[in-house]
């Protein structure tokens, strides 16, 4: 993902995830502080996904529409923010090589943890998520919708 990408990444943020707007401040904010896990997919020389992943400090996850200021140095889990995929390039396993890349950077933490919404835990189940019983900040899900849930991986390395 580069700086140039960020108006098309909104426009599908905007798409898939209409009830979870975020701002274009989030956006080049994750991109500055953590461009490893800012990953375009292109189809048919378009963006047809995108992920934004950064490290975080367990269980703190930033709220939805937050900017997060920095990496904290003592940053002891991974969290994947989103992983989105248009709708029309979706099936055929078009995510895979990206979630695989960021499960890849995650090796280096013990945790690596996500928010589930949409109903998608049991497409997060295929990569060793499951979801979390413990309990979070008050207030971190405010926003990600009534089905959202606390998902976790531990590392196997």
């Amino acid at each position: 993902m580069g700086p140039a990408d960020i108006p098309d990444i909104i426009r599908l943020a905007d798409r898939v995830h209409p009830d979870l707007p975020e701002s274009r401040s989030v956006f080049e904010e994750r991109l500055a502080l953590y461009p490893a896990g800012c990953l375009v997919l292109e189809a048919s020389g378009q963006i047809a996904g995108y992920t934004l992943a950064h490290p975080i400090r367990y269980p703190h996850p930033p709220k939805l529409d937050t900017l997060i200021g920095a990496i904290v140095p003592d940053s002891d889990a991974f969290y994947i923010h989103d992983v989105v995929v248009a709708p029309e390039w979706r099936g055929g396993g078009r995510a895979d090589a990206a979630i695989r890349r960021l499960l890849t950077l995650a090796m280096d933490y013990p945790k690596t943890c996500l928010v589930s919404v949409y109903g998608t835990m049991p497409f997060w189940r295929r990569y060793g998520f499951a979801e979390c019983g413990e309990a979070l900040p008050a207030g971190t899900l405010d926003g990600y919708g009534a089905d959202a849930r606390w998902m976790l991986r531990v590392s196997t390395n």
